[in-house]
Parts: structure tokens; sequence; C-alpha cells
């Protein structure tokens, strides 16, 4: 437990952003699936609905410190080059 104000204070903020991290990050890993689910079945359309959601979240993720803007841009590649393959 903190033993100063400030840090408890630090430590209730920490909580709080852990647990928006953990949703955004979760949410994004569901888009991921769901279009490589897409992308399996070979439903080209519904592909590029889940690119454009998974490719917004993993830029909102990597604009704080939630994710590595280059582990975003490397996932977004990967998923670009999935969906112009189809």
């Amino acid at each position: 437990m903190a033993n100063h104000k400030s840090a408890a204070k630090r430590a209730r903020q920490n909580v709080k952003r852990r647990a928006h991290n953990r949703s955004k990050k979760s949410a994004t890993r569901t888009a991921i699936k769901k279009f490589h689910t897409a992308t399996a079945e070979g439903n080209k359309e519904e592909a590029q609905n889940f690119y454009s959601k998974a490719q917004s979240l993993l830029g909102k993720l990597s604009k704080t410190s939630a994710m590595n803007k280059k582990t975003a841009a490397r996932l977004t590649s990967r998923l670009a080059s999935k969906l112009n393959s189809l």
C-alpha cells in the first residue's frame, strides 16, 4: 500500500488506466480475429470492414503507451497484405 497521498493517487490512476488499456487491447484482438475468420472464409467485403476497424483500433492504441507504434504498424501491414492477397 502507498505511504504518501500522491503515491496513493498514482496507484488509483494506474488501476483505471490498466483496465482501460486492457479493454481496448481486447477489442483490438477481437477485431483482428474476426478479420482472420473473414479472410479464411474468403469473404472479402466482410474482411474489408474488419480490416478498417482493426486498423483504427491499432492506431488509437499506438497513440498512447498501450502499444508500441512499430508493433501497431507491423500488425496493420500484415493485415493489409493478407487482405490484398484475397
